[in-house]
């Protein structure tokens, strides 16, 4: 009897925070729904979504998408939503004690990675959580990727 394969979860990326991973040390990431009202989907499906300068915070026992932006739906009309609204994150009550203890007493960050709808369709978003860089470990990320990519540039010369 053969056992079927499961295909591979396909993960449309909407939105993506680029300079996160040069701005801050990755320590762990967490997946996370969103809580979005019709119009925010809509506007996430354009995808027309901004991330880069959202931040995700401890409020009342619960985590909050802080300045994300979602543009207009324009289709909506006077149904529309906030565009920098805060937006609820959808986490199990054991993740959220654990980003809250790390918040509170390390002094860490959460930092929004990518905002994708997954194969089920539902909005996600990848929150990680992360320790800002100083200036010199960012020099040395930007040393290290020049390497990289001269060594790339080597090894394509060279065969």
């Amino acid at each position: 009897m053969a056992t079927k394969a499961r295909p591979a979860t396909v993960k449309k990326v909407v939105a993506e925070n680029r300079k996160a991973r040069f701005n801050y040390e990755i320590i762990d990431t967490y997946e996370a729904g969103l809580v979005l009202t019709g119009t925010e989907v809509k506007s996430l499906r354009e995808g027309k979504a901004n991330i880069a300068e959202s931040y995700a915070s401890d409020e009342g026992g619960e985590i909050w998408l802080i300045n994300s932006y979602l543009p207009e739906y324009l289709q909506a009309n006077r149904f529309n939503h906030e565009t920098r609204r805060r937006r609820k994150l959808l986490l199990s009550k054991r993740e959220i004690q654990r980003l809250r203890i790390a918040i509170n007493r390390e002094g860490m960050t959460l930092v929004p990675l990518k905002v994708y709808f997954n194969d089920v369709g539902r909005a996600k978003i990848e929150i990680a959580l992360a320790k800002g860089k100083k200036l010199h470990d960012k020099r040395e990320t930007e040393k290290e990727r020049d390497w990289n990519r001269q060594k790339g540039r080597l090894l394509r010369d060279r065969g």
